[in-house]
Order: C-alpha cells, then structure tokens, then sequence
C-alpha cells in the first residue's frame, strides 16, 4: 500500500483523463474568443468576506463548503478561502480594478479549479474544475438568452446532444420580499413535516427550501407557492423578454418554478442544464443566472450581472458513460522507432526535425525490441510509426500507417507533408 495518497475528495487527472479535460478547455476557450468574452484569471483564495458576503451568509456555500485556509504566520490576519466558485471573485476584480470605466458590459472568462470542504460523494469532489462566463453592465435580457444560448452550444460541441435548458425567474428586491414571506408562512404551518436543515433554513432563508435535495420535501416543494405567479411587472417582463430571445434563437427550455440555484446573489433569471431524463439538483451539468446587486455588495456602484459556471468533471463522467469522453485526444501523430538499440541518436534527431515543423512526435528512446516499440506507439494512440533502418543511409524510412495496418518506404524529405495531412485528416 502507498505511504502518500491524494487527499480525500480530490483526485489525480491521469493523462487520459487530463487529455479529456484539456479537449473542453479547448472548446470552452474557442467558444468564449468568438462570442466576444476575453479571458481573465482571478486567485485561487480571496478575502472569505468576498465570499461570505458576496454569495451570502446562510448558503450551503458558506455554510457547509467554504473552504477556509488558515495563514501559518500569526502576523497575517486576513482571513481567507480558496474560491468555491468565480462570480465573485471577478466582481471583486471588477470594482477593485475600476472596469466601471471600460465599455460595458465588461465580457470575461475563466476555466480553472474550485473548491469545496463538504463531505465529498459521487461526482462532488473537493477540487473541481469549472468553466465560468460574466457579462457585467448589461441589465438584459439578450445578453441572458446569449448566455443560455452559449452554455447549449458547449455542451453539444463537447457531444452531449441531449441537454436540456431550464429557465425561472426568482424576482429582485421588489417583489421577492413579499414572496419569501408568503413561502415562509407555508412551509411554517408544515413545520412538524420538515427535516432538520429544512427547519433551519425556515427561519434563515425559505427560498433555499426550494432547492431542497430531501426526498421528503418533494412533495411539499411541488405544492408550494411559485415565483412566477408573484413578480412585479419589471421582472415579468423581462422574463418574457429572455423567453421571446430564446424562442427566436431556436433554443427549447422548459420553465423550473421551483429552480432558484444556491446563491444568494442571484435576481430575475435563473437556468440550469440537464441531460434529458436525469432528476434531481444532483444531476445539474452547470447553471447560472442574473445577480444584479453583486457588485454593490462587493463595495461597486449598482451594477448588473449575469453569468454561468459549467462544471468539466460532470460533463466527462457524461461523456464516459456514453463511451466518448476524447481521453485519447492529445497523442502525438507519430512515433519514431528503430531496430537497432544504439541508434537512438538518430531517432531523437528525425523526431526533432519533425517538431521543428510543428508535428507532435515522439521518438522511442529504449533498447526495447522493435515490435515493443511499436506496441507503445499504439497505446499512445500514435497514427504513424517511422521505422528508422538501412534505409536511412539513402534518405528514406519506412513509415507504417499503424490505422489502416499498411507500411511503405517514403522519403525523409517526403514525410513532414505526409504526417500534416495526417493531421488535417485525424
């Protein structure tokens, strides 16, 4: 047994996995350039008073998640936290570095670990990896139905064709008061009914009961009052405004009145995504929604907001479970071998020239026997195997197509325009 292992709840990115992680970073940052989001990146650990007063004190966030870092130098009396999630600790750049000023909205983005210290379970990690987008400066509603729009387009560009938007509108500061009071005296005649976290969250915050993931609350949550029936005519405008921005880009959604994410800092519209079929808040891919007093409460002048965070490791366990998560993406296009085990001077020196041109090749440097090299090239997922023997002395390799199972001499001078259209092809 190891001496040393990860701690609990996090875990190594193998190659493979890194591979597949790497591919929706790709993706992600090739979405963000062509949408018009420029990238930012933010520390790993903030002041925990972003974060406490930013997503709000009595979130499960805060409560249950913050991961809190202790300062080992007794001179140090901030009080810090590795980010459990973006939002805020862009908001925080946002007002401390005056992009009031820039043209608005300020459009930024950022794909990078998070973390949380609750109890780790199945597709919940302690270290976890996020794509995460904001448009600061834009009251809406198109920019939030470009949002939903953007988030659909990853997943399908990463092979999810089956996820499914869901839209709700929790109100702002006008007409969410008189609803919050009115889904506290429902739930408080049910009080006897509810379970211990839910009978705290009566009394700090009841529309977290809504987002209740206690089997027991389904059926209260089902019966109780909806937002929707309770906004102020602002909020059902726009809400109706984001609908008719959707229903115009071709974007299907259904309606979640009971959807009202985990943040206190959310206003007006709220979505998540989901694969068609999975239930549960458990099973959400990624959301996000408007948060329109953030950067207030972060020491801004008033200011609107909307972004999403799309989670990396819950889209590769999707693409796992479907036999398609790329892990093979990442090797190199060929593998330099040769039979004889002291020439590998002349291995590394063809491989190098090949990178010179901007190919990934890798040259086998072992003494193993020619067909164990060509065995690892395989498993590497390498397409070409360049085979170095007499031939060279005349200027020519043979070069085995390790897909099609076929070899043939080609010329040194040959190759680079052979391996490229390889590439173009893979």
């Amino acid at each position: 047994m190891p001496s040393f292992r990860a701690p609990r709840g996090t875990r190594d990115l193998l190659p493979a996995e890194r591979a597949a992680f790497a591919r929706l970073e790709r993706i992600a940052r090739d979405l963000a350039v062509r949408y018009g989001y420029r990238e930012i990146e933010t520390p790993l650990f903030e002041q925990a008073a972003v974060f406490e007063r930013g997503i709000g004190a009595v979130t499960d966030v805060v409560e249950k998640e913050l991961f809190r870092v202790t300062p080992s130098r007794g001179e140090e009396r901030e009080r810090w936290a590795l980010r459990p999630e973006a939002t805020a600790g862009i908001c925080r750049a946002y007002v401390e570095h005056g992009m009031q000023t820039w043209p608005q909205p300020v459009r930024v983005s950022l794909a990078g670990p998070m973390f949380r210290y609750d109890r780790p379970q199945a597709g919940r990690y302690r270290q976890f990896w996020q794509w995460d987008v904001e448009a600061i400066g834009d009251p809406g509603p198109a920019v939030d139905a470009e949002l939903v729009e953007l988030g659909a387009r990853f997943y399908r560009d990463a092979g999810l064709g089956d996820v499914e938007v869901r839209l709700n509108s929790i109100g702002d500061p006008a007409c969410r008061p008189a609803y919050v009071e009115e889904l506290g005296a429902y739930f408080g005649r049910h009080a006897g009914a509810l379970p211990e976290l839910e009978r705290e969250r009566l009394t700090t915050n009841p529309l977290r009961l809504l987002d209740s993931k206690e089997p027991a609350m389904a059926a209260l949550v089902a019966a109780a009052p909806t937002m929707a029936d309770r906004l102020c005519g602002p909020c059902a405008e726009h809400l109706a405004a984001v609908r008719a921005h959707l229903e115009a880009l071709g974007i299907a959604y259904r309606l979640e009145p009971t959807l009202v994410r985990g943040l206190d800092y959310y206003t007006r519209t709220t979505f998540e995504y989901y694969r068609r079929g999975a239930e549960g808040q458990q099973q959400a891919l990624g959301g996000g929604g408007r948060y329109d007093g953030l950067v207030e409460l972060l020491g801004g002048k008033p200011t609107p907001g909307i972004g999403f965070a799309l989670g990396f490791d819950r889209v590769v366990l999707a693409l796992e479970a479907l036999g398609a998560a790329g892990a093979a993406d990442g090797g190199p296009i060929a593998v330099v071998v040769g039979a004889n085990p002291t020439a590998t001077a002349a291995r590394l020196a063809l491989a190098t020239r090949l990178r010179d041109e901007g190919l990934a090749v890798r040259a086998d440097l072992s003494a193993r026997k020619l067909g164990r090299q060509l065995e690892g090239a395989v498993r590497e997922g390498a397409h070409f195997a360049v085979i170095l023997g007499d031939e060279l002395a005349d200027g020519a390799v043979q070069l085995r197509d390790l897909d099609a199972a076929s070899q043939k001499l080609v010329a040194v001078d040959d190759l680079v325009a052979l391996l490229r259209r390889k590439t173009r092809d893979a």
